[in-house]
């Protein structure tokens, strides 16, 4: 399987999530495309996954290698 990853662009009217747990312009892997809703469920700052709205966020393409081995750091980090 694919490891997805999206750049975030907004993070805008955040309600109850820390303005922490998302950084402008960092890349973050994609668990859920399409979790309902206009939301994405991806791994934040915390290292956790959460939804966010995916207006927030546009696709990134890597080549196969740097996706795996960018999924690996964020893994170990």
């Amino acid at each position: 399987m694919a490891v997805e990853f999206v750049v975030c662009l907004h993070k805008e009217n955040i309600g109850d999530s820390s303005s922490d747990d998302l950084q402008l312009g960092r890349l973050y892997e994609v668990i859920e495309q399409n979790a309902g809703h206009g939301m994405i469920r991806l791994i934040d700052e915390s290292g956790e996954d959460y939804l966010y709205p995916q207006a927030w966020f546009d696709s990134v393409t890597l080549s196969s290698t740097a996706a795996e081995q960018l999924a690996q750091v964020l893994l170990h980090r």
